[in-house]
């Protein structure tokens, strides 16, 4: 599990499950000193991946290139 550290909030490697065998790369996204559940930013959306080790390897690629996440967490590229 890949995971970058900002001002505010961390950013994790992720797979969303579409249906059996399918599955989004994704980011997701927690407040850092506040609870509360992650958020989840589907990624390459118009790709899918077969197994969730390929998503998370795609979703690790694409949070190196992760330049922040703004106020409203949303990701900054």
């Amino acid at each position: 599990m890949a995971r970058k550290e900002f001002a505010q909030f961390e950013a994790v490697a992720a797979v969303v499950p579409v249906e059996p065998g399918v599955y989004h790369a994704a980011i997701a996204v927690k407040a850092l000193y506040e609870g509360g559940a992650p958020r989840f930013h589907k990624i390459l959306p118009e790709q899918t991946f077969k197994t969730a080790t390929a998503a998370d390897a795609a979703a690790t690629q694409q949070l190196e290139a992760l330049q922040g996440v703004n106020e409203d967490a949303e990701l900054v590229w």
